[in-house]
């Protein structure tokens, strides 16, 4: 079957046409995304802004377009934090609605961390044991753990790299107390929840997953994705704390430079290691291993499991 995944995200707004069937890995067949930037589209009430709105509306008509091009059977359109958390959320959802006739479901926080979670599970295995996965998108980090596909705890923090670009940088550096105090908060909101983690002990293995933790670990020395998606690749807190002060000190065209930064996120590459850095250090990690599955894949999981329990009943 062939399936188009719509992803709404916080900072991109993603087509993904995969070939897939029950029990076997999604194989991508066609990649179609924009930089929609929504988390910084928001305007004083917490409204996606009228050239946000159209930005959404036009990205999904092509998307629209792109899918039934490539032949896809069904469409499967979701939306994360940027629309969640927005006031005029429904607005934004029936405008779209209207003009692609595509209905977008807006998931939840904890359903975001936990197909996350399904996603890791399903590309590491079993031999996982227990599994912790951190995801910081635009909007919001996804925290989840647990011994099997369904994750015991899985929450959401308002700590997406957009968002406290936009929140706390507002086009540049904060100055010495400007970190410190972001530092601070990013630590206080991530340790209120963190003994829903930890109160069972320390993983047998801790993934992160999507671009903020791809790029750090990009930074740090993993493997580019030309090497492929089964190279093992990690971000170590050793490396992300001694690059950190290394990028406070660059400017956005020396950032753009670096491996692995798309240029439409330099300014989001420092809130996103002070996330990354808070998480390896309040949950005791020496690393993260880098998981090239994310949402996308837990989605799609989701929707082949369904399927496959739909055909076993027949």
């Amino acid at each position: 079957m062939r399936l188009g995944v719509l992803d709404i995200g916080s900072n991109t707004g993603h087509l993904l046409v995969v070939d897939a069937h029950g029990g076997a890995a999604p194989l991508p067949a066609y990649s179609y995304k924009e930089p929609l930037r929504l988390a910084e589209h928001l305007d004083g009430d917490g409204a996606v802004s009228a050239s946000g709105i159209d930005a959404l509306v036009a990205f999904a008509a092509t998307a629209v377009e792109v899918a039934e091009d490539k032949g896809c059977e069904e469409m499967l359109a979701f939306a994360t934090s940027a629309v969640r958390d927005a006031s005029n959320s429904d607005d934004v959802l029936e405008q779209v609605r209207r003009s692609t006739e595509v209905p977008i479901e807006v998931l939840s926080g904890e359903d975001e961390a936990r197909l996350t979670f399904l996603a890791v599970r399903r590309w590491f295995g079993w031999s996982a044991g227990r599994l912790a996965v951190f995801d910081i998108g635009g909007g919001s980090l996804e925290i989840a753990g647990g011994g099997d596909e369904s994750p015991d705890v899985a929450w959401s923090l308002p700590l997406g790299a957009a968002r406290l670009a936009r929140d706390w940088f507002g086009g540049a550096m904060p100055d010495e107390q400007g970190i410190r105090k972001l530092r601070r908060q990013i630590r206080a909101e991530i340790a209120r929840d963190a003994g829903n983690l930890l109160r069972s002990g320390a993983p047998d293995r801790a993934a992160a997953t999507s671009k903020t933790f791809r790029s750090l670990g990009r930074i740090c020395g993993a493997a580019p994705s030309s090497e492929g998606s089964l190279v093992p690749r990690t971000l170590a807190a050793g490396d992300l704390a001694a690059w950190i002060p290394r990028l406070m000190e660059m400017s956005h065209a020396e950032l753009k430079e670096l491996p692995g930064v798309s240029p439409s996120r330099t300014h989001q590459i420092v809130p996103g290691a002070l996330v990354a850095e808070a998480v390896l250090d309040i949950f005791d990690l020496t690393e993260l291993e880098i998981c090239p599955w994310a949402l996308r894949e837990g989605v799609i999981l989701e929707r082949f499991d369904q399927l496959s329990f739909l055909t076993r009943g027949d």
